[in-house]
């Protein structure tokens, strides 16, 4: 039997002592300081049109804005099972390498049984190594959303899951090496359904966030010893939007604060909303202005691990950054620049098809010192201005055409650290969009601040 479908056979827990060895004879990396972020993820359309279910990276340096890798495709697929995964969870062991876990099920059939996680051995993400599958208990139920945490008291790593016995509640199994597992129980049974855990261990304090069932909102809860059945929540319920999953808490590598990401599934699905807080421990969450975050295209129910920088570096070497842009409006920023029936305008995304908000921003043509816009569904359409009215036309190779697809990219007029687009032959104006449609105006510095707003965009 190959390694990729082999399964594996619950096994007692071992004693901490006997642990503890093992895990001390394994070479411990020397660990640079985390600068960067790596956000593991599956992606998913409105129409799920853009649906893969293949272990998707992106990265970011400030832990907000994320680049996705490798064109936004998978790095990797299942091979066993059902052969795609969702709930991917990246975890930095003890030697300093990563293990990934995901759930075993291809595609939204919730009601489908299965008690096997997808596991990968990476050492810095470029490669996976390892692939197997792990059988966590012998229930009639799911195994979804894994999330995993070293318990140094026991010396073990803690797998966590969301499964059903008789109610919905968090299993745990205990491991030294992502391979053999002990038996199955229940880690958090607050006396109502709970889904998508998520823990994060802070000096001597464990803290689990999870989604309520009963009421949609998501919670925190902490222990001090991380054992089963010792969480006492300690949250209010937070939510953004009117259904929301998959909660998400990170510590920025500055140590200096928190943020609680949240994946919204109505009344569009695929939308990240985020929280920030700088005491994890007290009941203090404010809501993220849209402006200060972009999460991966297309992200579903991810996780997110600090990197050093030689990490980044790495993961951007292996797999590139996108070839396209997108842009963000300063004032609606929820909304990206698309073209729609061959219009420019700005629409809130989520949206299919999720390509009309991709660029390919490229040298200008006609000035290479300016920048064009051509779409990346439509290759060879650019978006032009014809009666100061923004369009999405063909190449045609004129002057007239090329002049009216440059742009100069300046200083952003509401915001210098975002950017702003003047006309190539118009040069008094800006793109900027109206009633959310695009077009060129006359603005300058002293233009209202609205109407700046409206011409100053974040190039993502």
């Amino acid at each position: 039997m190959s390694l990729t479908r082999r399964t594996f056979t619950l096994l007692p827990v071992l004693s901490a002592a006997a642990t503890a060895t093992a895990v001390a004879a394994a070479p411990t990396a020397a660990l640079a300081a985390n600068t960067a972020y790596v956000f593991a993820y599956f992606t998913e359309t409105p129409n799920m049109s853009g649906a893969n279910y293949g272990l998707h990276l992106a990265v970011s340096q400030d832990g907000l804005n994320w680049s996705p890798l490798n064109q936004n495709a998978p790095v990797v697929t299942p091979t066993a099972g059902t052969l795609g995964l969702r709930d991917p969870f990246i975890l930095r062991k003890q030697d300093g390498t990563f293990v990934i876990l995901a759930t075993d099920l291809n595609g939204t059939d919730f009601g489908q049984n299965n008690q096997y996680l997808h596991v990968w051995d990476s050492v810095n993400l470029t490669s996976f190594t390892g692939y197997r599958r792990i059988r966590m208990h012998t229930l009639a139920t799911h195994t979804w959303a894994p999330t995993a945490f070293w318990d140094a008291a026991r010396g073990q790593y803690g797998i966590v899951y969301s499964a059903n016995n008789g109610t919905d509640v968090f299993m745990v199994n205990y491991t030294s090496d992502f391979r053999t597992v002990s038996a199955n129980q229940v880690y958090f049974s607050p006396g109502f359904p709970v889904l998508d855990g998520d823990i994060v261990v802070d000096g001597s304090t464990f803290y689990l966030y999870y989604k309520n069932l009963t009421t949609g909102l998501i919670h925190g809860a902490r222990s001090s010893t991380g054992a089963a059945n010792s969480y006492t929540t300690y949250t209010s319920g937070l939510r953004q939007g009117s259904s929301m999953e998959a909660p998400l808490l990170i510590k920025n590598n500055a140590g200096t604060g928190w943020w609680l990401w949240g994946d919204s599934f109505s009344p569009v699905n695929n939308d990240y909303y985020l929280w920030s807080s700088g005491n994890v421990g007290a009941n203090s969450w404010t809501v993220a202005n849209q402006r200060t975050f972009t999460p991966p295209l297309n992200a579903k129910h991810g996780s997110i691990a600090g990197i050093t920088a030689a990490e980044y570096s790495a993961l951007v070497s292996r797999w590139g950054l996108p070839a396209w842009v997108r842009l963000k409006s300063s004032n609606f920023p929820d909304r990206y620049v698309r073209h729609a029936n061959s219009i420019g305008r700005i629409d809130a995304y989520p949206f299919d098809p999720h390509q009309d908000q991709l660029w390919r921003m490229v040298a200008g043509l006609a000035d290479s010192a300016g920048v064009s816009f051509e779409s990346v569904n439509y290759p060879g359409r650019y978006l032009r201005h014809s009666n100061y009215a923004i369009r999405l036309d063909p190449n045609d190779n004129t002057t007239a055409f090329r002049a009216d697809a440059t742009f100069y990219r300046v200083a952003g007029l509401a915001d210098s650290a975002w950017s702003s687009f003047r006309s190539y032959n118009f040069p008094d104006r800006y793109l900027r969009h109206s009633n959310y449609v695009l077009r060129i105006d006359p603005l300058s510095a002293s233009s209202s601040a609205a109407d700046r707003q409206d011409a100053t965009f974040r190039v993502s």
